[in-house]
């Protein structure tokens, strides 16, 4: 029989060697983790080739799509250049580094899981408010850097970065679900596009600024396309904002008011107003091209403020409807 002297001294070797075999695989420094280190990599221009969830998809149910986009060099351990599309260079951000391979740039969190001289593989990291969320979000950036990319792929790069077969067999069943329920309908990577027909309607469209705020994230042009309209000469001043599904053939169906309301009868006749200006004018005036996914057309829905004013002196558009 073990005495009871010997067992703790059994406990007490075996948990060392267990303390000791967990050392060898953790670096220290001055007792805490050490940060990871970008120096092997220094100077290495990285393309992001693709994002992707954690299902191996591009696309969301809602159709967005995670693009691509990012280029980034990693200069030293406290500093990153990242390629503006928008300005068209190469601007430099800090970097502070975070234990268990995480570090911040370009006001965004990233967990490193590969990292090579020819890629790399980091997983985005969620922010709130003063803390982040360790465990990572379900969004994967993988990144070729530009000798790989030249010297081994072989490819165009954005042939590199177009989205994969299963992506396009997804979307399908989006259009599917869409074409049989309108308020399926979700955002076309290419949005819908709308022109007036007459010099009495004005159109325009509202464009998504990237700027660093947003990491020049421009998303917003296409996942809700919003559009300011103009009609001169109408049958009395009003304006009204509402969202509108267009189909796949570019015609127009009333989906919801685009502003809360105290009260119930006020509603009714907000959207009665809404639905008169789009089946009197919206359909007869204006130009509509649906907007399409990887080359599909699918339904899809647009938001639109529209303002009436009212001339009685000069005649204007007539009060069509069909």
């Amino acid at each position: 029989m073990i005495k009871k002297s010997e067992r703790i001294l059994y406990l007490s070797l075996c948990l060392i060697c267990l303390i000791g075999c967990k050392q060898r695989n953790i670096v220290k420094h001055d007792g805490e983790k050490d940060r990871i280190s970008f120096k092997p990599i220094f100077g290495i221009s990285y393309i992001e080739v693709a994002r992707r969830l954690d299902n191996g998809l591009s696309f969301t149910k809602d159709g967005y799509q995670l693009e691509p986009d990012w280029q980034i060099k990693f200069i030293s351990n406290d500093s990153t250049c990242i390629y503006s599309p928008t300005k068209k260079q190469y601007i430099n951000f800090p970097l502070t580094r975070g234990y268990d391979s995480i570090f911040n740039t370009a006001r965004t969190w990233f967990k490193v899981r590969k990292i090579t001289r020819d890629s790399m593989l980091l997983q985005l990291i969620e922010a709130y408010a003063d803390s982040i969320d360790t465990r990572g979000a379900k969004v994967f950036m993988t990144f070729y850097s530009d000798s790989f990319i030249k010297n081994v792929i072989h490819k165009d790069i954005m042939a590199v970065k177009a989205p994969g077969k299963r992506d396009t067999l997804f979307v399908k069943s989006l259009i599917d679900s869409a074409e049989k329920d309108l308020h399926k309908a979700f955002s076309a990577r290419q949005p819908v596009i709308v022109k007036s027909k007459s010099s009495l309607v004005k159109v325009t469209s509202r464009h998504a600024v990237g700027d660093m705020l947003n990491n020049f994230d421009t998303s917003d042009d296409y996942m809700y396309p919003t559009f300011d309209i103009t009609i001169d000469r109408a049958f009395d001043n009003f304006y009204c904002s509402f969202s509108v599904f267009v189909d796949s053939h570019g015609n127009l169906y009333y989906d919801k008011p685009l502003i809360p309301f105290s009260g119930k009868g006020y509603e009714e006749k907000y959207n009665s107003l809404s639905i008169t200006v789009m089946d009197r004018y919206l359909k007869h005036y204006l130009n509509i091209r649906p907007g399409s996914t990887l080359g599909m057309i699918h339904p899809s829905s647009i938001a639109i403020h529209v303002e009436g004013k009212k001339d009685s002196q000069t005649p204007g558009l007539p009060n069509r409807s069909r």
